[in-house]
């Protein structure tokens, strides 16, 4: 199936069976049946089978999946089999937080390079990382070779930064600033919004809600 046709929640699920799978590697867990990641996960065994069936023969009946085997097809999908190295823009709190986050590393996404455009932060150290200058951008992410941006950045600075981020060869960008980013086709965004994920969570603050009712 063509990349483009994968469902977008099929890679959410992916890269949850993905993370299970990484820590399963400290268990010594050599088969997964579909009910197992089912019970790890809450993702049901016939979506995690679903899932699957878009990339191909998974597994043998009666017998699971090897855990390993497994695990590297799901990273070679997600391209993650290898190091991605991604560019932070905004030294900020938010920013700083990211930077010292110790599991972006451990999952193949370190932050090789920081910006910012406040002339008081530029030069200065954040995390044992230099934080670069954003007018240098492109001419420093020649040398990083990164294709991942995360933006930390006040909304009216946001639109600009993506522009840069295009120019500079970015293809992908994780986005925390509170705007919608227009950028061509050939880049994606994905947004991430505490304030709006803590709204749909405060729906089912009401008596007796659930979660698909």
């Amino acid at each position: 199936m063509e990349e483009s046709k994968v469902p977008l929640p099929t890679l959410e699920r992916l890269a949850t069976y993905l993370r299970y799978l990484n820590e399963s590697t400290n268990r010594d867990e050599v088969t997964i049946s579909s009910a197992r990641m089912e019970e790890a996960t809450g993702i049901h065994a016939a979506q995690f089978r679903k899932d699957l069936s878009y990339f191909g023969e998974f597994g043998q009946p009666g017998i699971g999946y090897k855990a390993d085997e497994l695990r590297q097809r799901i990273a070679a999908i997600l391209k993650v089999e290898d190091t991605q190295p991604v560019i932070l823009i905004g030294a900020g709190n938010l920013g700083s937080a990211l930077l010292g986050y110790a599991g972006l590393p451990q999952h193949n996404f370190p932050i090789v390079g920081v910006f910012d455009n406040n002339a008081n932060k530029i030069g200065y150290k954040l995390w044992n990382r230099t934080i670069e200058d954003i007018a240098d951008l492109k001419a420093i992410n020649r040398e990083l070779k990164s294709q991942i941006a995360i933006v930390c950045v006040p909304n009216a600075a946001a639109q600009k930064v993506a522009d840069q981020l295009v120019d500079a060869g970015i293809r992908v960008i994780l986005n925390f600033a509170p705007t919608v980013l227009r950028v061509p086709e050939r880049v994606f965004v994905r947004n991430v919004c505490f304030v709006q994920e803590l709204m749909v969570l405060s729906f089912f603050l009401s008596p007796g809600l659930q979660a698909g009712d």
